[in-house]
């Protein structure tokens, strides 16, 4: 009998954890195609396949669900950034591929940051992250050519490598993905030539 319940309290926990997971990705999948604070619960509901009491009991309100979003939207682009650090390449790639997969979505939100605090506290954020990828990733080369001028150099490689250098690149100029990572290949290699 004991087996049986810890049984069905599991497969409950897995239930529950299940659909905590799917609420995550439907508000993290709104907060791609539309401003952050245009996003109901029923909306959220509709997507997630659940009810607006059902998230309520998970998250405790909207601003917990938005909460929680953010920590499941940090963790989802630390995985799809992740990379060995030394390797320009093969990093540039994996920054590509996630600027292909939600660069579009970063600028829309970029676009909100001056008109509502809590996107402002998530674009700070990345900003903070994609300097820690920067620096992750490129640091030790720099410091193994004994160079003085690391900061700088750390500066000019996260403008070499934002989203908005993608975006100049990809939607303005029109350039096809291998075109772009190529031209930021090049700003990236020129930077580390000093």
């Amino acid at each position: 009998m004991k087996t049986t319940r810890q049984y069905t309290m599991r497969a409950r926990a897995d239930a529950t954890n299940q659909t905590r997971e799917r609420i995550l990705q439907a508000t993290y999948a709104a907060s791609e195609t539309k401003p952050i604070a245009a996003i109901v619960l029923l909306d959220v509901a509709e997507l997630a396949g659940v009810s607006v009491q059902t998230i309520l009991r998970q998250f405790g309100s909207r601003d917990g669900l938005l909460d929680a979003t953010v920590e499941y939207a940090v963790a989802q682009v630390d995985d799809e950034r992740a990379t060995t650090p030394g390797d320009p390449e093969a990093a540039l790639k994996v920054l590509l591929d996630h600027y292909e997969k939600r660069g579009d979505a970063v600028i829309r939100l970029l676009c909100q940051e001056s008109w509502d605090e809590r996107v402002r506290a998530i674009t700070d954020a990345g900003r903070d992250l994609h300097r820690r990828w920067v620096s992750g990733v490129f640091e030790s080369l720099i410091e193994n050519q004994g160079r003085s001028d690391t900061s700088e150099v750390i500066d000019l490689l996260v403008v070499a490598t934002d989203v908005y250098t993608w975006k100049l690149l990809r939607r303005d100029r029109g350039l096809s993905r291998a075109a772009t990572q190529r031209r930021m290949q090049q700003l990236v290699t020129s930077l580390l030539k000093g």
